[in-house]
């Protein structure tokens, strides 16, 4: 995210660097959240109760706890979206809520991932999200869960392989990817690995949408192509997640799953089915994919 010249307090106008140099007025005045009538209030009081900035604008009213977090994201380089300044889906909380206890509970699950998968093998890569039918959250976990490895600092693609379900439904929608290019058409052979985008606002996050709905999803995942696809993503990347379709409907989230070596699923409170989420487990370890576990939303 680019920052203008800062309005200092003393009137005059100056380039600081991104980071903690910067202090949270600078940031503030410059973004105009903030009046430099407010910041020198602010200011004042501070110097007599010593206590920290945002905690006395919070009090005074002139600031919202999200305006602080979104100054101390910018001073510790913490990917974080404003909705005052994107237009992506409200659903990526991971960017605009970061600290939310959404935002938490993603953070403790990367956490895991990083132990049991990323970090236990350099090889390991690359992990499908899976989930036994529609509508369980498979797509909100993958999209902010992809946020929450960038914002960590690892180079992530998210890949969109549910090329099943309607494009206005997938990540190049969550993300407001621009063209209708993408998995389905690099697999076609009619693009390359340059049909994934870069997100605005998200440093290190590269997603690549499913592209348009091709009558055969089934045969072009077994394609060689889609191995070579996840090859060159590793060579780039350090985190690869795939979204795929409904496990118990298509047999794609299997192909896909052995791909990647291992899988999570994602199910859902009331209404994903036991046996179903059985059922789909056991098929995943038939094919020698590692289960690293099970998220469940709404819980």
């Amino acid at each position: 995210m680019t920052v203008p010249a800062l309005m200092h307090l003393d009137g005059e106008r100056h380039e600081l660097p991104r980071g903690s140099a910067r202090s949270m007025g600078d940031i503030l005045v410059s973004t105009g959240r903030l009046s430099t009538q407010d910041a020198l209030r602010i200011l004042h009081q501070q110097k007599v109760s010593k206590k920290p900035f945002g905690e006395i604008a919070i009090a005074l009213k002139v600031l919202t706890r999200a305006d602080v977090d979104y100054a101390l994201s910018l001073q510790f380089d913490y990917a974080y979206l404003s909705d005052k300044e994107s237009d992506l889906s409200p659903a990526l909380i991971a960017a605009y809520q970061p600290f939310s206890r959404v935002g938490e509970n993603l953070r403790a699950l990367r956490s895991q991932l990083m132990l049991r998968w990323f970090n236990a093998d350099p090889h390991n890569k690359l992990l499908a999200l899976v989930s036994p039918g529609t509508g369980e959250g498979r797509s909100f976990i993958a999209a902010n869960l992809a946020i929450v490895f960038a914002q960590q600092g690892e180079r992530t693609l998210l890949i969109d392989a549910d090329m099943r379900s309607d494009p206005a439904n997938g990540q190049g929608a969550l993300f407001k990817l621009r063209g209708g290019v993408g998995l389905s058409g690099i697999l076609a052979g009619r693009t390359t690995i340059e049909a994934a985008q870069a997100v605005p606002g998200l440093a290190r996050l590269v997603v690549l949408p499913a592209g348009a709905q091709p009558p055969n999803p089934q045969e072009l995942l077994g394609r060689v192509s889609f191995a070579q696809l996840l090859f060159e993503a590793s060579q780039n990347f350090d985190v690869i997640l795939i979204d795929t379709p409904s496990g118990t409907k298509y047999s794609d989230a299997e192909i896909i799953a052995a791909r990647a070596g291992a899988a999570m699923m994602v199910t859902r409170k009331d209404k994903s089915q036991l046996s179903d989420a059985a059922l789909l487990s056991q098929r995943l370890q038939d094919q020698g994919v590692l289960l690293l576990g099970a998220v469940l939303n709404d819980a």
